[in-house]
């Protein structure tokens, strides 16, 4: 096999790698959250350090849950209720999404109760630090009071509680237009005593998600942003936790000094705990009853005989809409909320490709036609380099005739052919390595554009025209029923069915690819054209099963191509032979056969 046989199989064989490694690997941009601070964190550690928040959950308070009376939730993207037991916000549906596109679909449930499968919900308390026993403080199990009947925008509830003892507490909960509550909780201290107490808001989670995708490609489980720095832990990392005395379980404490916040983000959807200033950030397994939790501990209040201390922190329980997380970022301050959607390496790249495929499809109002809108103004981008490139694949494909004599007289002398075509090269002024100028920014672009389409909470359900009525879902069409012109359905997806007898999309990237290739004739080498034979039906394969969105990126991407290199090609004196090559191509496969 010649050098150049061996290089064509090298290259094919990286880009293969290259593929499968983005398959094979998780691209997390995370980063662990700081060390605690010994020197100006200390009175913050110590205020924040004195306090164990009670964590008995999942350990029978269900029936208690039951018996509770509730408060309605009722705004224009949500609908739940609330739970005295504890004030509990553990019953919520997001009223702008459905579980599936089928008509009838139910709408998303994000939170329930305890004692429900998979139960899910925030809650806030105070933890006893001194002058007070933990069962004189509210917690998970406290039983408030309440006059209000609904909460809504326009309307907060307020919960009471008395202790009996001096201490009465006070809990005003009020909600935006989307998904942010705002809980204000005060104590008033009529002993004779002072105390000290620490609130705290805690999300818990019983059970690993029952949709839970374990993709490595997406994050899901805890998630928090600790002074700027970004923590992601999967769910089934949690339990693998050192056990930390203080908190008496599986723990990572994070000392949180300026600001942050703490939950669990899932594919779409997210709970985060975002308290003022500076606090304690926990995240742990309860071993004894399956349950995940986060914690933000703000730091201890002491109360002295006759005074009142307040605290505010923020509960978000929603979709992960990036326009709305951006605004609580850049209107309340919520420091890097966008990044709780999981933007992986290439957050360089998929932040702006985002943005602007947000922007388009808020001009063209269909995300399909603003994906090809998007291929357009990338290569665009990338002209000059496609530019170049043709340009010297043109001058290489006049060059021909003379390395063919070159090779000629060269004979099995290797080093002689090789010095022969880089004097012949540099004659000419011709780069052979330009040719691949514009695959290499291709292949991190195409990435972040997987990455974008599959995370991103703006492709699901997005349609496009006809079948295609949800872009991050692979390709709903098949071979098997002639693309929905007969009567019976496709094969379930994911399967390998589903897989062999591909849709419209994948079948016009494989014709688009090949048609790429037409625009030269097949190589003379027959190792060389079984390579390039084969690979646009490989590659047809491959990426059958991947969201439609992104096999409609690369239909346009490989057209708009070729209609680059074909008039580039006509600019410097060269006209491909498109229908010829075709027509050759099937000569050979006919004497073949």
């Amino acid at each position: 096999m010649d050098d150049q046989n061996k290089n064509l199989l090298l290259a094919t064989g990286l880009s293969f790698a290259v593929m499968l490694a983005w398959f094979a690997i998780a691209p997390p941009q995370t980063a662990r959250a700081p060390a605690e601070e010994a020197t100006a964190a200390a009175p913050v550690a110590a205020a924040l350090g004195t306090t164990d928040v009670n964590t008995n959950m999942g350990s029978g308070n269900a029936q208690a849950v039951t018996d509770a009376g509730r408060i309605t939730i009722d705004t224009p993207r949500l609908e739940g209720s609330l739970s005295l037991l504890g004030g509990r916000i553990d019953d919520l549906r997001l009223k702008d999404y459905t579980e599936t596109i089928e008509d009838g679909s139910p709408i998303v449930t994000l939170l329930s109760p305890e004692g429900s499968d998979h139960a899910y919900y925030g809650i806030n308390g105070w933890a006893a630090a001194s002058g007070v026993n933990p069962t004189d403080v509210p917690g998970p199990t406290t039983l408030w009071s309440s006059r209000s009947t609904t909460l809504t925008p326009s309307s907060p509830v307020t919960l009471t509680w008395d202790n009996g003892k001096g201490l009465s507490f006070r809990r005003v909960i009020s909600i935006d237009e989307n998904f942010m509550f705002n809980i204000e909780q005060s104590v008033s201290n009529a002993s004779s005593t002072p105390v000290a107490l620490a609130p705290y808001g805690q999300i818990a989670r019983h059970g690993e998600p029952p949709n839970l995708k374990g993709f490595f490609i997406l994050h899901e489980g805890m998630v928090s942003m600790s002074d700027g720095e970004l923590n992601e832990i999967k769910y089934g990392k949690m339990p693998e936790f050192d056990i930390n005395p203080k908190e008496r379980a599986p723990a990572e404490v994070a000392q949180v000094l300026e600001g942050g916040w703490v939950g669990f983000t899932d594919h779409y959807w997210m709970t985060t705990m975002v308290p003022q200033g500076a606090f304690k950030s926990v995240a742990k397994y309860d071993i004894n009853n399956d349950v995940y939790l986060t914690e933000a501990v703000q730091p201890t209040q002491t109360i002295a005989p006759g005074a009142t201390a307040s605290v505010t922190s923020q509960f978000f329980a929603g979709a992960k809409e990036w326009e709305v997380i951006r605004n609580y970022q850049n209107d309340d301050d919520v420091d890097r909320f966008v990044d709780i959607i999981d933007w992986g390496w290439f957050y360089f790249l998929t932040k702006p490709i985002f943005w602007l495929l947000h922007t388009l499809n808020g001009f063209i109002g269909n995300m399909g036609w603003s994906i090809i809108c998007l291929t357009l103004i990338i290569k665009a981008l990338l002209l000059p380099l496609a530019y170049k490139s043709y340009v010297s694949m043109a001058r290489m494909k006049e060059l021909q005739p003379e390395m063919e004599k070159l090779k000629e007289r060269a004979g099995d002398d290797k080093q002689q052919m090789q010095k022969g075509m880089m004097e012949l090269y540099k004659k000419n002024k011709v780069n052979p390595a330009a040719g691949c100028l514009p695959i290499l920014p291709q292949i991190p672009i195409f990435f972040s554009l997987y990455k974008v389409i599959f995370v991103t909470l703006e492709l699901r359900h997005a349609t496009w025209f006809g079948p295609f009525n949800d872009l991050s879902a692979p390709d709903p069409t098949s071979i098997m029923n002639l693309f929905g012109l007969l009567p019976w359905g496709t094969p379930d997806a994911g399967s390998i069915f589903a897989l062999v007898l591909i849709g419209i999309l994948p079948l016009l990237l494989g014709i688009s690819m090949w048609m790429q290739q037409k625009l030269n004739p097949a190589p003379t080498d027959a190792t060389q054209a079984m390579i390039f034979a084969w690979m646009p039906w490989v590659f047809m394969f491959m990426l059958g099963g991947f969201a439609s969105g992104l096999v409609v990126y690369w239909i346009a991407n490989n057209t708009i191509t070729f209609i680059q290199q074909y008039s580039i090609m006509r600019s410097q004196g060269v006209k491909p032979d498109v229908f010829g090559n075709i027509t050759s191509t099937f000569k050979k496969f006919k004497k073949g056969s």
